[in-house]
């Protein structure tokens, strides 16, 4: 449990820094937001198939409008103005931010040369994605060698050791997803031994 509330604490921050806090500074929001959370997780059932961070950043935002309220009403104010429906705009942003961070987490288990090259290729590195060409003449090597690279990198990334995380993001966790990396992986190692 302490596990999912640490993956999922930064939903609590999205959440927060996209609603509309009221009177509450951003530590009281916060601390209502890791409540949500934890209820979240207390209360979450899979077997209804809904993603966590779904039901999760429901929660946290229910709890914070309720704080909000409480707030207000303390205070003599009348009904608190809703904020626009800004859930799924945060959801898309925590959703690319957890799986930015199961790239590099997978990236940095590779070879450094294998890093560099998809980093470079993908547009990891900060600059906008180069091509094999591109990448061959900055490494000092052909564009060939660095496709042949490119794709052992590929190979070990859908390891289920560093593809996992990321699969689970992605929704792309089950047995057949699993098959079809690995007959993926095996056709490449056939090639590349240049068996049929």
């Amino acid at each position: 449990m302490r596990r999912l509330l640490k993956q999922n604490e930064f939903l609590v921050y999205l959440v927060v820094s996209h609603q509309c806090p009221g009177n509450l500074d951003y530590a009281d929001l916060n601390q209502v937001g890791r409540i949500g959370l934890w209820r979240a997780i207390l209360h979450f059932r899979p077997e209804l198939g809904h993603p966590f961070w779904h039901y999760a950043g429901t929660a946290i935002r229910r709890h914070i409008w309720s704080a909000v309220k409480e707030d207000q009403k303390a205070q003599g104010w009348q009904e608190p103005e809703r904020a626009g429906d800004s859930l799924p705009v945060v959801v898309e942003a925590w959703q690319r931010e957890q799986v930015h961070q199961a790239i590099e987490e997978a990236l940095v288990c590779l070879p450094e040369r294998l890093q560099q090259i998809l980093r470079l290729y993908y547009g990891f590195s900060g600059q906008g994605p180069m091509n094999l060409e591109a990448i061959g003449q900055q490494m000092g090597l052909t564009r060939e060698r660095i496709r042949q690279l490119r794709n052992e990198a590929l190979v070990l990334l859908r390891l289920p050791a560093l593809s996992i995380r990321l699969r689970g993001l992605c929704e792309k966790d089950s047995q057949p997803d699993y098959r079809r990396a690995r007959r993926e992986n095996d056709d490449w190692l056939r090639g590349r031994r240049g068996m049929k």
